[in-house]
C-alpha cells in the first residue's frame, strides 16, 4: 500500500512539475527555475545526477501535497 501511495504521489508530482513548466512557458533556464534550483540544491557541487533527480521529484511531490485541497 505504501508503494502505491508513493507511486501516486510521484505521478502527482510529475504533473505539478509539468504544470510549473507550462506556467513558466518552458523557460527552464529562466529566472524562476534558476532561483528554484539554487534554493533547492545550492551550487550543485557534489550532487550526483541521481540525487538531483530525487530532489526534483521530491519537490514535485511536495508541490502536489501543498496544492491538495
Amino acid at each position: 500500500m505504501r508503494a502505491l501511495r508513493h507511486a501516486l504521489a510521484t505521478v502527482a508530482g510529475l504533473y505539478e512539475l509539468f504544470r510549473l513548466a507550462v506556467l513558466s512557458r518552458f523557460r527552464v533556464r529562466g529566472n524562476y527555475w534558476a532561483w528554484r534550483m539554487h534554493t533547492a540544491l545550492g551550487d550543485g557541487a557534489g550532487i550526483s545526477r541521481a540525487e538531483r533527480r530525487r530532489a526534483i521529484l521530491e519537490y514535485g511531490r511536495w508541490v502536489a501535497r501543498m496544492r491538495r485541497p
